[in-house]
């Protein structure tokens, strides 16, 4: 195998570390502040319609924001999960 495939294959590698890295970050992001982010993405759907957002995602993006700050301060471990989380509390 000549230099150039070898470096070719060690670029891909690394390329696709860096896209794991990514995705892991994302999904990490998304599981602690996905509420929030999905209402505020819909907050500005609706104003790129034309309609009024503070009577949708707004309200409750700030909402959710509020739940995540108060879950935030409570200590947790991985024993309390269906204790601390929002999603079962909401439903």
């Amino acid at each position: 195998m000549d230099k150039s495939r070898k470096e070719r294959g060690q670029g891909m590698t690394e390329y696709l570390i860096v896209v794991a890295l990514i995705a892991i970050s994302a999904i990490a992001v998304f599981s602690n502040f996905g509420r929030t982010m999905r209402n505020q993405v819909a907050g500005l759907a609706h104003e790129l319609v034309g309609t009024d957002s503070t009577k949708y995602g707004v309200k409750y993006a700030q909402k959710d924001a509020g739940y995540a700050n108060d879950a935030a301060s409570k200590q947790k471990t991985m024993g309390d999960y269906s204790s601390t989380n929002i999603l079962s509390k909401q439903k």
